[in-house]
């Protein structure tokens, strides 16, 4: 068994004369959660589908589970949830199910015992016997996550998992996340809500202008980056432009007696103190901030970009 899920080098996709994505590469392993995040039209849709065998790249190459993109094999081992989904409405969920296990090729017996589990955990028990059109966007989005997990997946790609999901549904997405990582399945997350890939995903990685630009561990931007906000009295100009000669250090703002800096780590904190102090200047309080993942997002992309 291969210890990479994911190993893709150089996947590149042009349409003509336009590129949609340039250069994707990364390694995912297994049993992890792997964020997958970049602005609209950065190439993450399209990255997916070469990921999953429905679009053929440019150029590149991908292995999934230690095999080419596209066999038969690897696909009845991954579980798909897509942005914009549409199931046979005329089904009950059960009736959905039963049809998707059938096309991973399981046999009906293992999916009827599959099916009454499924339900009771996405919270559809006792709506079996409904038609899928008569359920709500939430429902429908619950619906999604159990047939993407019909086979047990060794690869559940979720794309905007929590797209209409109220408070609860988000919180039961992050638990089937957290539950398919714990029985070492590989889980690809894109989500604009980043709260919810911070709280659920070991590792992220940034795609822009079809580029990834950026890997990061959880929280491990935190250790690269210090945020801090300061309110003193009497800071000069010229006590600003000395605080910038600090290795790494910027200035965000300055209003009144506040300002706001980014430095590399928190050990240049006592340096600033005494610089402010030195100057004359009356230290009221020296905050460290965390730095959140969306601070990350539009640091890197910037405030303009959106998800």
């Amino acid at each position: 068994m291969a210890a990479l899920t994911i190993d893709a080098a150089g996947l590149r996709k042009d349409f003509g004369a336009r590129t949609a994505v340039r250069d994707l590469t990364l390694q995912v392993e297994r049993g992890e959660a792997f964020g997958f995040l970049g602005p609209n039209g950065a190439g993450k849709s399209t990255s997916i589908k070469m990921l999953l065998g429905l679009v053929k790249p440019t150029s590149g190459r991908a292995l999934l589970l230690g095999q080419p993109v596209g066999s038969r094999d690897v696909r009845a081992r991954i579980g798909f949830l897509p942005e914009h989904f549409r199931f046979y409405d005329w089904l009950t969920a059960p009736e959905l199910l039963m049809l998707h296990g059938r096309l991973c090729g399981m046999a009906d017996s293992v999916v009827r015992q599959r099916i009454p589990k499924l339900l009771e955990r996405i919270g559809l028990a006792a709506q079996n016997t409904k038609p899928i059109r008569s359920y709500s966007t939430g429902m429908m989005q619950r619906v999604g996550l159990a047939q993407a997990m019909i086979n047990e997946p060794d690869i559940l790609f979720l794309d905007e998992p929590a797209s209409g999901l109220d408070p609860a549904g988000r919180k039961l997405v992050r638990e089937i996340v957290r539950e398919q990582r714990d029985r070492g399945a590989t889980v690809f997350l894109n989500s604009h809500l980043l709260g919810e890939v911070e709280q659920s995903c070991d590792r992220v990685a940034f795609i822009r202008n079809g580029e990834v630009v950026g890997k990061y561990e959880m929280g491990g931007w935190q250790t690269e980056r210090t945020v801090a906000e300061v309110d003193a009295a009497g800071v000069s100009t010229a006590v600003l432009t000395r605080l910038t000669l600090v290795e790494g250090l910027t200035i965000e703002w300055h209003a009144g007696r506040k300002f706001r800096m980014r430095l590399p780590n928190e050990d240049s904190l006592p340096e600033v103190v005494r610089i402010l102090v030195e100057s004359g200047a009356s230290v009221y309080s020296v905050v460290p901030q965390r730095v959140t993942l969306e601070d990350l997002f539009l640091e890197m992309m910037g405030p303009d970009a959106g998800l």
